[in-house]
């Protein structure tokens, strides 16, 4: 048998039908860095066979290969933003990074792709490591890659400082797994995403205390996820937090650091009330909704007592300074005075606590109504402009023109890029809505996220989420979320080099040599900028911090 090869940085992606053009063999990271690439092959003389990867390196316990799998992509991106897309027509798009089985690699004349990463975690020495990669046919012959240089360098990377969370969905993972929700194989489950998701460098989970009122068609409902059991008797609201306390505890034996309230109103005018159950005199019933107005006394009345019941809890359990609440999501210019009104009617309840929206209107913070705006990163230059002081940024569908995203048809580098944007402009916390949102358009049905990688054509691909949902209730990273990675930990290399050189020091790397300097839509449009990047901050740690 007879292979092409290629062994890439992991800011390439390989499609079953186009030969990789680069080849590179020497990767480098810190310590305490994740490092990955790729290996590319395909068989020149054989239809179909199946084949085993061996690896052969000093760094042996710290290296795992997952397989590149093509994912179906019906909606790619939209007509009027094509440039700077990898492709644009509905195919087979490399995303998923699947465990290898013992009989699950093949070798045809299609491209395949390995993902390799080395994980030292510490337990290493400074040098150069060798690594060899090899395929291993039937016939148990030996078909071996370009030896690949693998170099620890000396000291680690600092703690990750950015707050990051994409929001977490418990629904998708009790339809799509078929269990009950908060069942103790449901919470098994949770507990499997929520660490990947910390694994990845997220440090802020969506706390379910009620279901979120997101991505929900007018009138309609999601699969109720409601942490807080709450009673009503006698004129009187009662809290139960238990499930919340086992949820905090949880997610901080996973690592993670902050927490996220879902949104007491509704999305996109905070004109309703969120769904929210109770026990009634023994009944268990939906007690506010779609047929709440967001102003009524009634609802003012029980979000005093709530917000007050989980301020409480949120101080017994350590968390209170973590904790962030959210009023309304995306809610815009005509939909001010709604907002305002929302938020009035929880001012007192939330005097002290952080609140936080997703808007890109100035005029929302300008009026007091919001003290941590998160504009779109297509519309965060009149915040930047105005100096506002702990700046979040988020994308979502609506982010397609020239700034970075992360959906699946997008080159890696409009992926990677964000990590040298919110360093620059000292961005403090960055929000994307789908770490595995796996419904529908307003959450109508539930998807196969194997088989829809777009909400049923709503969203590009890849947008609604980082995860496909493995078996046994374990999730698969995509290369999106893996790729996003190693831009936080670019940011943490920026933030070392800071901490020897100065601030002012990084700032003259990023734009060195650049005919304009980086903004969020104005940057480098390749990989080479990056990876660059990259290595003279790294030589720079080495050089200044001696």
């Amino acid at each position: 048998m007879t292979f092409e090869t290629r062994v890439l940085s992991c800011m390439e992606k390989v499609f079953l039908d186009e030969a990789p053009e680069k080849n590179e063999n020497d990767f480098e990271g810190f310590q305490n860095e994740v490092i990955d690439f790729q290996a590319a092959f395909r068989a020149l003389d054989v239809r179909w066979e199946e084949v085993q990867v061996q690896i052969d390196s000093p760094l042996q316990s710290c290296i795992s290969v997952r397989l590149v799998k093509h994912v179906p992509v019906q909606y790619a991106m939209p007509d009027d933003a094509q440039e700077d897309c990898l492709r644009t027509g509905p195919g087979l798009y490399p995303d998923l990074l699947s465990s290898i089985g013992p009989h699950s690699l093949h070798a045809s004349p299609r491209w395949a792709c390995l993902w390799i990463r080395v994980k030292p975690m510490g337990k290493f020495s400074p040098g150069a490591y060798p690594l060899q990669i090899a395929l291993r046919s039937s016939d148990g012959q030996i078909h071996p890659f370009p030896i690949v240089q693998i170099q620890i360098l000396p000291g680690a990377l600092p703690a990750q400082k950015l707050i990051h969370t994409k929001w977490f969905h418990c629904d998708g993972l009790s339809q799509y797994y078929h269990t009950e929700v908060f069942s103790e194989e449901h919470w098994k489950i949770i507990e499997n995403f929520i660490r990947t998701a910390a694994e990845g460098g997220i440090n802020m989970i969506l706390m379910p205390v009620h279901t979120p009122p997101l991505d929900t068609r007018p009138g309609g409902e999601r699969l109720t996820t409601q942490l807080v059991q709450i009673s009503f008797d006698n004129g009187r609201y009662r809290f139960d937090m238990s499930q919340v306390k086992r949820w905090i505890a949880m997610c901080k034996k996973c690592g993670i650091e902050y927490y996220e309230i879902p949104h007491l109103f509704t999305q996109w005018g905070a004109e309703h009330a969120p769904k929210i159950m109770a026990t009634v005199n023994g009944i268990y019933k939906q007690i506010f909704g779609w047929d709440t107005e967001a102003a009524s006394s009634e609802y003012g009345q029980f979000l005093h007592a709530y917000i007050s019941a989980l301020c409480a809890c949120f101080r017994e359990e350590g968390i209170e300074d973590q904790t962030y609440w959210h009023i309304s999501d995306e809610p815009s210019q005509a939909h001010l005075s709604s907002y305002a009104a929302a938020r009035s009617l929880v001012s007192e309840p939330l005097s002290g606590c952080r609140v936080m929206d997703a808007l890109s209107d100035l005029a929302f913070y300008r009026q007091g109504l919001v003290a941590t705006p998160i504009p779109a990163n297509n519309a965060i230059e009149p915040f930047l402009n105005a100096g506002i002081k702990g700046l979040w940024t988020y994308y979502c569908c609506a982010q397609t023109k020239n700034v970075s995203n992360m959906f699946i048809a997008l080159p890696s580098w409009r992926n990677r890029i964000l990590g040298v944007q919110l360093f620059k402009f000292e961005i403090v916390g960055f929000l994307q809505w789908g770490y595995n949102f796996y419904n529908s358009y307003l959450s109508d049905e539930p998807i196969n996220p194997y088989l829809t990688t777009d909400a049923d054509g709503w969203v590009p691909a890849g947008d609604p989420f980082q995860v496909y949902p493995g078996m046994n209730g374990v999730p698969e990273e995509s290369i999106r979320m893996a790729v996003f990675y190693q831009a936080l930990q670019d940011m943490r290399a920026m933030d070392l080099l800071a901490s020897i050189a100065g601030r002012e020091y990084v700032l003259q790397l990023i734009d060195e040599g650049l005919e304009q300097p980086v903004t969020f839509s104005q940057y480098p449009r390749n990989a080479d900028y990056l990876l660059n990047l990259r290595r003279r901050i790294n030589d720079e740690i080495l050089r200044l911090g001696k």
